[in-house]
């Protein structure tokens, strides 16, 4: 029998709860994955504040060598007359110098880690890539590497963390923004870990009998 909603959410809440209990000073530190493997593809989350993430995956293909760097953008969002995505192909062709023939915009809609693999998946098949480096912000690559490792698992990744110190430091109690950050994280990365990750599996399981 499905678990109601607000159950769920009860149970979230507990479980965040003994989750900081139990880390501590160390919430921070768990939420961020900083090991870029050697990819063949560079994929940059969208979401980026200050631009870190889009430099730090710009640095990556600069001295790993990979052939094609995505940046994932928004279509259905428009600022001052131009979606996101046009917007940061702008951007793109001032800032990437001579990278600028390896460098793609993706383009996404919605703002959902889960929901934004579906177009990763587009923008990366046909391209004989293999592995992939996922740049994200440094609190978000747990929960995002979990995330594509679990929906797109032909492609091996591995995650680089883009550091801002106005949104998070591994060090969350000593600004309010940081704790903020390392709170509405681990809300999510519980929701993923306890309820969203087996949604295709308990589809795929009630559509088979």
């Amino acid at each position: 029998m499905p678990i109601p909603t607000n159950m769920r959410f009860v149970i979230i809440a507990i479980v965040m709860a003994l989750a900081v209990v139990l880390l501590g000073r160390t919430a921070g530190a768990y939420l961020v994955l900083d090991g870029p493997g050697r990819g063949d593809g560079i994929v940059v989350l969208a979401g980026d504040q200050n631009d870190c993430r889009y430099y730090r995956g710009l640095r990556l293909l600069q001295d790993d060598n990979s052939r094609l760097l995505f940046v994932d953008s928004n279509i259905d969002r428009v600022v001052f007359g131009q979606t996101l995505a046009a917007q940061e192909k702008e951007f793109i062709q001032r800032r990437a110098g001579r990278l600028i023939e390896h460098v793609r915009v993706c383009p996404i809609q919605g703002d959902s880690t889960d929901g934004e693999t579906k177009y990763v998946q587009s923008c990366l098949e046909d391209r004989g890539l293999n592995s992939v480096v996922l740049v994200t912000s440094d609190f978000h690559t747990r929960r995002a590497l979990s995330i594509f490792r679990q929906r797109l698992p032909q492609y091996h990744w591995s995650a680089a963390a883009a550091r801002d110190q106005t949104r998070f430091g591994e060090k969350w109690w000593r600004q309010r923004e940081w704790a903020k950050t390392a709170f509405l994280e681990w809300l999510k990365l519980i929701s993923w870990e306890t309820i969203d990750r087996w949604r295709d599996l308990e589809n795929s399981a009630s559509k088979s009998h």
